[in-house]
């Protein structure tokens, strides 16, 4: 049977042609449009969580270097006194009837060598007299070895559980800071890392295991240490005329402690008798 409707021209065939063509091109483009669109959309995403991210990062930073611990309140200094106490805002040690305190200021870096020389054999001591009444101590954890003589930054890491102690266990503070010289690795060599960091905390019997150990292994306090140990090297002693050009650096009332060699430096009788005559200037 023979259709009766008219073949398509040769020219309504090429307008044909022409009319699918132009869709498809339009379609296309429209692929091309929504294709750029996802692109760009993707970019946008990947702009804002790469924003997210570097925020995320400065707030982070910010938060820490906002974090200051609330007991090295003594010129970035942690004190401790009768009882091994550290004087906080709430508390503050009763010293002995009738006495006066000695106060000594001491400046360490715990991956100091030299200053493990006058700490071990003096340790104890200072100890009997601050326990007792006699004296307050004045702990600067300083941290300025990191990049010469600390490859695993106990410098930084001793000095921030240092604080931690401070701030989580108080009472344990004085214990740990000899406790950290007790195990300060030689010259050059990594120091202890921060388990074993937390592991002497449970040696001393310091409390609050969680915040400490939290405060450890998140180096709490790693922003505060740098910026306090900037203030110690740049600026006086407040109080006083004495700049700290090195550690140890140990003040008595107000007299800086200083030594000839090695075995001045070591000598417990030889600091025994500055403190001594401290409150008269003169030095043995």
């Amino acid at each position: 049977m023979t259709s009766n409707t008219p073949r398509p021209t040769r020219s309504e065939q090429r307008e044909a042609a022409r009319a699918k063509a132009k869709a498809l091109r339009e379609q296309q483009q429209k692929g091309d449009k929504l294709k750029r669109v996802l692109i760009q959309l993707g970019i946008a995403i990947s702009v804002i969580v790469a924003v997210g991210a570097v925020a995320l990062t400065i707030f982070n930073a910010s938060t820490q270097s906002t974090a200051v611990p609330t007991n090295a309140s003594f010129s970035d200094g942690v004190k401790v006194g009768t009882d091994l106490k550290v004087f906080t805002s709430e508390f503050s040690p009763t010293p002995a009837p009738g006495e006066t305190p000695v106060e000594i200021i001491i400046y360490v870096d715990y991956q100091c060598p030299i200053c493990a020389v006058f700490e071990l054999p003096n340790s104890e001591q200072i100890k009997n007299w601050v326990a007792s009444g006699m004296a307050t101590v004045e702990m600067h954890a300083l941290s300025f070895l990191d990049g010469r003589g600390s490859p695993n930054t106990f410098s930084s890491r001793a000095a921030n559980a240092a604080l931690c102690v401070s701030e989580h266990s108080p009472d344990n503070f004085f214990e740990y800071n000899t406790r950290l010289f007790k195990s300060q690795p030689t010259e050059g060599a990594p120091g202890p890392e921060n388990d074993e960091l937390i592991s002497f905390a449970e040696e001393v019997g310091a409390t609050n295991m969680d915040l400490l150990s939290s405060c450890i292994n998140e180096k709490a306090f790693g922003n505060w240490i740098k910026d306090s140990t900037e203030r110690a090297l740049t600026e006086p002693i407040p109080g006083t005329g004495i700049q700290v050009s090195g550690t140890p650096t140990v003040l008595v009332n107000g007299q800086q402690y200083t030594w000839e060699t090695g075995e001045e430096l070591a000598s417990a009788a030889r600091f025994a008798q500055f403190v001594q005559f401290s409150t008269t200037g003169a030095q043995g």
